[in-house]
């Protein structure tokens, strides 16, 4: 069973003269098609805990884990085939302006050294899989809010990741948008077997989660009254 394991990690970072206990020995599994959100107030260290989680920090002690690995121990090619595994949704969108969508979806592939037709065959499919197949050749310029994250959410999808690390990613979102691509998210992940730790200030995303967290100054806890998520199909479109 591939899934993400931190046990007892801490990062710590010294600002100013003082400690700050960004995370201060956090635990917690995601297992494959488990979403898991995230909740806490800015600068609880809801950020660096998915900054461990993709490797990209090393934890002052703990160990990740994922699919038994310490990432750790992991060569410099290993930790990158690791991320490259990873699908990240950010509230930021990190487009190309002058790219088309399809282009910007089949970037990742690209990247990985898919040639460009297979490339964008596979981002075409996923284009397709979140409503934008007649508007994979408008720039971001011309795709509304909603439509841009769908972009992402297509780009971070393609490469058929092994778990997806998302951000605030309604945070830029009305309410309708933010529920609409929480709701296709969840429901890709339920379907494919992919694990999410999501990173979020919205209320909504729990209706979403198979588990709640909180994390304050560092430290996680579990809500232990959160009812699982319904796992309907995703219908949703933002």
């Amino acid at each position: 069973m591939t899934a993400l394991e931190l046990d007892a990690v801490a990062k710590h970072y010294t600002t100013g003269g003082e400690i700050v206990r960004a995370v201060d020995g956090v635990s917690l599994t995601v297992l494959p098609g488990e979403i898991v959100a995230l909740y806490g107030p800015s600068g609880s260290g809801k950020t660096t805990l998915l900054e461990l989680a993709a490797g990209t920090q090393t934890p002052d002690r703990g160990t990740v884990r994922f699919g038994g690995v310490d990432l750790a121990t992991l060569s410099y090619a290993d930790a990158a085939s690791y991320r490259r595994s990873l699908g990240f949704v950010f509230q930021r969108f990190y487009l190309h302006p002058g790219t088309s969508a399809l282009d910007n979806a089949a970037m990742k592939l690209l990247f990985a050294g898919w040639t460009p037709r297979r490339a964008k065959l596979h981002a075409m499919e996923w284009l397709k899989r979140v409503g934008l197949e007649k508007r994979a050749r408008h720039t971001p310029s011309k795709l509304s809010m909603g439509e841009q994250q769908r972009v992402v959410i297509a780009r971070a999808l393609a490469g058929e990741p092994k778990l997806i690390l998302a951000d605030e990613p309604t945070a830029s979102l009305d309410t309708e948008r933010g529920r609409a691509t929480l709701a296709l998210l969840s429901g890709i992940c339920h379907e494919r077997g992919v694990g999410m730790l999501l990173a979020t200030h919205d209320p909504d995303a729990a209706a979403f989660a198979d588990r709640v967290c909180d994390l304050r100054d560092g430290v996680l806890t579990e809500r232990a009254d959160h009812l699982p998520a319904d796992r309907g199909p995703d219908v949703a479109r933002a």
